[in-house]
C-alpha cells in the first residue's frame, strides 16, 4: 500500500528542486535518505523532511508493520510550479526591473516492493 506526502509553497524555484528530486526517484528509502543527507543543495533538506513524512504516513496506514520489512522505495516524485511573488527592484536611469520569486509544490509517493501480510 502506498503513502503520499506533499510539500506546498516551498520558497525555491522548481528548476532547482527538480535537480534534487530526480536523484532519488526510484531508489529505496534508505538509499534516498543517505543521498539526501550528503547532497550539498538547499532542496535536499526540504526533500529529506518530506521523505521522512511519507514514511511516517506509510507506517500510519499499515499498523504494526515496519518499513524495513516492506522494502520501501520512492515510487513517484515530481515537482510542480507554485505561486510567484512579483517584486520590483530599482534599476539605472529611473527604470525598474521585475523580480520573480518562484515557489514549488513537491509530491512524493512511497510504496513497498514486497507485500507484507498482516
Amino acid at each position: 500500500m502506498e503513502a503520499v506526502a506533499k510539500l506546498k509553497n516551498c520558497p525555491m524555484s522548481p528548476r532547482k528542486m527538480r535537480l534534487v528530486v530526480d536523484i532519488i526517484r526510484g531508489k529505496s528509502v534508505n538509499d534516498a535518505l543517505s543521498i539526501l543527507k550528503y547532497t550539498k543543495n538547499e532542496g535536499a533538506m526540504w526533500v529529506e523532511k518530506l521523505l521522512l513524512s511519507a514514511v511516517a504516513n506509510w507506517e500510519n496506514k499499515n499498523d504494526g508493520l515496519s518499513p524495513e520489512d516492506a522494502d520501501l522505495y520512492v515510487k513517484t516524485a515530481f515537482v510542480d510550479g507554485g505561486s510567484v511573488l512579483k517584486r520590483f527592484q530599482p534599476a539605472p536611469q529611473g527604470r525598474a526591473h521585475r523580480i520573480r520569486k518562484r515557489m514549488n509544490h513537491v509530491t512524493l509517493v512511497v510504496d513497498g516492493k514486497t507485500t507484507v501480510e498482516a
